[in-house]
Order: structure tokens, then sequence, then C-alpha cells
């Protein structure tokens, strides 16, 4: 029996990334996911298609999720499409990335009001439908840099740490409606990103990794997966890297 047949999960930020290889790996254990991000209309559709192509269920949902208004309004379309959410994972995120001395306040906002406010508007919103359930799962994507700091990236890592310290909190408070709150913090991944890094930037990124390599976006899905999962049903809490020994 597939892991999470019946389910249904909302993913944020899915068009792509980290976020798509989530809503596949969901697709191939029997969710029903549903995508979302914003102003990545045409990636989303295209996620969408090949999941389905794969013999995957879902749907595309475009709303910004530091926007509580539109948060609501998507989580109410949901619920009235399938009834029930099972998993959500904050995963959408944004970078504005600068020196504190250069950081404009516009910088700073912006990332925390993305990173941190948009997950807490989600959670709140469907939490509630899960403590009605009785049953629920959140994954909230932080970063390894949320733990160990990073130059140039003040606000990123602000709004990493302070998922880290909220994913805490309202695990506490939803835990005795069988609703579990955790956590992963990746550290560095192979994405568009970093493929579009200079070879000396990587190098010198790779010689800070015990095991020599950056995390392929699948295997973080694999982490999200179990947290998803009933295989994890007695952690809650907890924020658990993924980092190749990056951070111990």
């Amino acid at each position: 029996m597939m892991m999470l047949s019946g389910k249904v999960a909302l993913v944020t930020g899915s068009a792509r990334g980290i976020g798509r290889s989530i809503a596949e790996r969901f697709c191939g254990e029997g969710a029903t996911v549903v995508i979302n991000d914003v102003g990545n209309d045409a990636a989303a559709v295209e996620t969408l298609e090949a999941l389905k192509a794969s013999g995957g269920k879902g749907s595309v949902r475009m709303f910004d999720v530091s926007d509580a208004a539109c948060v609501d309004e998507a989580i109410k379309g949901i619920m009235e499409d399938h009834g029930r959410i099972d998993i959500l994972v904050n995963n959408a995120g944004i970078t504005r990335d600068n020196l504190l001395m250069r950081m404009s306040e516009d910088e700073f906002d912006a990332v925390l009001r993305v990173n941190l406010k948009g997950t807490f508007l989600l959670t709140k919103a469907v939490t509630r439908h899960m403590i009605k359930q009785r049953s629920g799962r959140v994954i909230n994507i932080s970063s390894v840099v949320g733990l160990m700091g990073n130059a140039g990236q003040a606000n990123y890592v602000a709004a990493k740490a302070g998922i880290a310290g909220f994913t805490k909190a309202v695990a506490r408070e939803v835990a005795s409606r069988n609703v579990t709150v955790n956590a992963i913090a990746p550290g560095f991944i192979v994405t568009a990103m970093t493929d579009s890094l200079k070879e000396e930037v990587k190098k010198a990124f790779l010689a800070q990794i015990p095991l020599g390599r950056f995390a392929e976006p699948g295997e973080v899905a694999e982490l999200v997966l179990f947290l998803a999962s009933d295989a994890s049903s007695y952690i809650t809490g907890q924020v658990i890297g993924i980092n190749g020994g990056l951070y111990m």
C-alpha cells in the first residue's frame, strides 16, 4: 500500500525545485497534491501535467502565501474541492541577499514576509481544519543557515531561524489533536541557483561539506515524505538537518 494513499497535500512553492520534487514524491505515494506558486503559472501547469502523466492526481492553485486574504480564500477553495487537507509543506521562499550595511528595509521585509509570515499564515489556516480532523502533518522548510548563520543573508537567516522556533511553538499547541509539526533544514541543494555558480564558488562550498557533494532535491523530498507519513507519528517539534555534515 502506498504511504500517502487518500491523503490531500498542499505544497507551496512547488512549481519547480525542491517543492516540485516533494510534489512528485507525494504523488508517487498516492497523495492528491495541490501545486502552489506565484508568478510561475506556466511552470506550475507543466508540473501538474507531468504529475498526471505519471499517474498522479492534483490541481494548481496560484496565490501569494504572504497575503492573508489570498491564503484564506485558497484554503477555503481547497476544502471545497477535496474536503480535507492532511499535509501542508511550507516550502515557498525568496532571497534578497545583501550585506547588513547595504541591506534595505524593503529587502529585509520582503524575505520575512514571504518566508516567515507566509509560513505563519498557511499554518494557521490549515491547522484549523487539521484540528477538527484530529490528524495532520505540517512540514516547514527552514535552512542550515538558520542554524549556523551566513554572511550576506541576515534577512533570510532571520526568517529561517524564525521558522525553527515557530515550528516548536506550534507543535506544542496542536499535539493533543494528533497534528505534528516539524521542520527540515536543508544545506546546499542542486538547483538552478547552484548550477549557475562559478566553479571556484562551488569548490569553496564543497570544501565545507564532509560528504563532498550537494544534495539532490529528491533526497530532501524523501525526508519530507517520511515526516508526512504515518512512519513519523511520534515525531513533532523537531528541526532535522539534511546537509551532508556541513552543520553538526
